[in-house]
């Protein structure tokens, strides 16, 4: 997850927008899914909803919507909704690529995940023991660190530093979600696949799922399909705010170009180094790669659709898929969060709702990009929707709760 500060004055306004659009009208499937979702309905939204949507986007000022739902195993449904950029209005098209934010991490989970099965990573070996970051503090708890924990969020590492790492509470012992712990398994990953965190991705995940629109490069055709991310209601937004992925994303291109190596393909030690070149007085940021296993996907909602078709129960797996029992494993509880109702598995958080477990993500870059992600495994069912505002959550949270039944306990936290 990556923030920004926001003034007080246009916090106050969203805050007012989201109470609006969370507590607004309940269909009557969320007012039955209060008790008990009907289990054999599909998530997918009612035409009432999709004629709804555009008054509610404005509501919480929110310009581009994308949504995908899996019904029964499978992609079964997808739309897109308003505009990329609420100046040029250029609109949300199937193919436009969204920041997927922390909802990165179980897609890189997946893999860490394939990796363990073939014996190429251990999930319980300390990662010191493949590869020690120069940004490692003085503690002796960095030496027990694990890739299962990572996965977990109980290493005990902040979400971001710019202070050498240290844990604040023993490994494994209660979660403290970091996006600095991923940062190391990208590292310990890239080692072990002696290739970039893309390359990895791409060969182990998104070209045999047929996720054709996702990445984590940037180039001229991404940067054409990729939206903007809003910080007001349309109504009053003359000028947008700074777009941090795309401002570096621009600025590595040159670095690439002279290269002659896509940004797609670099390692972590090419990152850090254009990032030096074209800027030597900002020192490098894990928080801010562009090549980031904890926030820097860009892909559509229905990829990522199909990246959650991979997670539901199913007789049955293709060869490069992970086994049934790693799909299990990042299903079953490894941590309480909020007592057992909501707690983390692997990569995912799971939620102990009305109509039985949820896996569920959710993402925040910049404040200005918001995405949500909610499956129920067992039906096969699950829910994506990406936005490009910062009043996002909200919408997201209402699209959900309208379109599944289920007035899930996350939106209590």
């Amino acid at each position: 997850m990556r923030t920004s500060e926001t003034m007080l004055g246009r916090r106050a306004l969203l805050v007012g927008s989201a109470a609006l659009i969370a507590s607004g009208p309940v269909s009557v499937r969320a007012r039955a899914g209060t008790h008990h979702a009907d289990d054999n309905a599909a998530w997918i939204p009612s035409e009432a909803l999709v004629q709804e949507l555009p008054r509610l986007m404005r509501i919480a000022g929110v310009p581009g919507v994308a949504i995908a739902v899996v019904d029964r195993g499978r992609l079964a449904w997808s739309r897109s909704f308003g505009v990329k950029n609420i100046l040029t209005r250029d609109p949300v098209r199937e193919d436009t690529l969204f920041e997927a934010a922390s909802m990165t991490k179980p897609v890189f989970a997946y893999v860490v995940m394939r990796l363990a099965d073939e014996k190429l990573l251990d999930l319980d070996k300390p990662l010191a023991r493949y590869r020690r970051p120069a940004n490692l503090g003085i503690d002796p708890n960095i030496e027990l660190i694990t890739a299962r924990q990572v996965l977990a969020h109980s290493t005990g590492l902040p979400n971001w530093a710019s202070e050498p790492l240290v844990t604040s509470s023993a490994p494994g012992s209660r979660y403290t979600y970091s996006g600095e712990a991923f940062i190391w398994l990208q590292l310990v990953v890239e080692t072990i696949m002696g290739m970039g965190l893309g390359s990895v991705m791409q060969a182990k995940l998104f070209d045999p799922a047929g996720m054709s629109h996702s990445s984590f490069g940037w180039d001229e055709a991404i940067a054409r399909s990729v939206v903007f991310g809003h910080s007001e209601p349309p109504e009053g937004e003359q000028k947008l705010p700074s777009q941090p992925t795309r401002e570096l994303g621009d600025r590595l291109l040159r670095v690439a170009s002279k290269w002659r190596k896509p940004i797609a393909s670099w390692t972590y030690e090419d990152s850090v180094a254009a990032m030096r070149e074209t800027d030597p007085k900002t020192p490098p940021s894990t928080h801010d790669l562009l090549v980031n296993s904890a926030g820097g996907l860009l892909m559509t909602a229905s990829d990522y659709a199909k990246f959650m078709v991979l997670m539901m129960d199913r007789p049955g797996r293709a060869d490069w898929e992970i086994s049934d029992a790693a799909r299990r494993a990042m299903l079953t509880p490894q941590l309480e969060v909020r007592g057992r109702d909501i707690s983390r598995g692997l990569g995912w958080e799971l939620e102990q709702s009305s109509s039985g477990q949820l896996f569920q993500h959710s993402g925040s870059n910049y404040g200005i990009f918001k995405t949500l992600g909610v499956g129920d495994a067992r039906s096969g069912r699950a829910i994506v929707v990406f936005t490009n505002a910062a009043n996002g959550n909200a919408l997201a949270s209402r699209i959900v709760r309208q379109a599944t039944g289920i007035d899930r306990l996350k939106s209590l936290v």
